[in-house]
């Protein structure tokens, strides 16, 4: 009964607004005056339950953790950057070494420092992401640029050589670039890497790194990163649109 009350009361609600706005010509002063401080104080609610709406209907969910895993996986993450907001969305002028939240950051040795990063809401029916990091490169002279992930905590427990480390991308490039990642693992005062090419003609690219031929002290394993690596980045524009990991054993042969 409820519902059909407030159905009702919408209908009669609208079509006194739909009257009032074909009639405004036309209105006295004094109505006139009332209809738009009226009208006013109704947009201002209206205004903020869309905005918050939409904000919550969008796709993807923010938070959310959605993407493809191999059978056998035993952990998976994508880093909060591409799954919530940043309290500093972005950053013009980004220094040498720019910490975007606690996890991610933009390293670089140009002196111009044309560069600017910033965080932003995907939209795509495709995306599975809630977030994008786009960086914008005008002039630049120097000899590298690239977006260092740590991987949290977790990620190094139980870690052994039998394992492989999945990296799932979705980067769009304005020019075609060379595109690398690299795999850096720490153990005791030594850290070992792993470097693969990413295909540059293709947005979506997925990575393997086997740690099988690794010297790696399994029992002294203590932190992970990712380093993305973008050759020649000067005047272009590249937006990771996801970034995804995940372990699994490798099959056995």
């Amino acid at each position: 009964m409820g519902r059909i009350l407030d159905r009702y009361l919408f209908r009669k609600t609208l079509e006194r607004w739909r009257r009032a706005a074909q009639r405004v010509q036309d209105a006295g002063q004094a109505d006139l005056r009332q209809q738009r401080d009226q009208a006013r104080a109704l947009r201002s609610h209206l205004d903020q339950l869309i905005q918050t709406a939409d904000s919550r209907l969008i796709r993807p969910r923010i938070g959310s953790m959605q993407f493809a895993k191999p059978v056998g996986t035993d952990w998976s993450c994508r880093p909060d950057l591409w799954r919530g907001p940043l309290a500093q969305p972005g950053v013009a002028s980004a220094p040498r070494k720019t910490a975007l939240d606690a996890h991610v950051s933009l390293f670089h040795d140009c002196p111009l420092s044309e560069i600017t990063v910033r965080q932003i809401r995907n939209r795509d029916t495709g995306d599975l992401a809630p977030f994008s990091l786009a960086v914008e490169v005008f002039s630049f002279e120097g000899s590298f640029l690239s977006v260092s992930v740590d991987l949290p905590g977790d990620a190094t427990q139980n870690l052994t050589r039998e394992h492989l480390i999945r990296m799932e991308t979705v980067i769009d490039c304005e020019r075609s670039t060379g595109l690398f990642a690299r795999l850096n693992i720490q153990h005791g005062p030594n850290s070992e890497q792993v470097l693969r090419q990413l295909s540059a003609s293709d947005a979506r690219n997925t990575v393997d790194f086997d740690l099988a031929h690794l010297p790696l002290n399994e029992r002294r394993i203590e932190k992970i990163w990712v380093d993305l690596i973008f050759e020649t980045p000067s005047m272009n524009r590249m937006v990771v649109r996801d970034l995804t990991f995940c372990r699994f054993h490798r099959a056995d042969l």
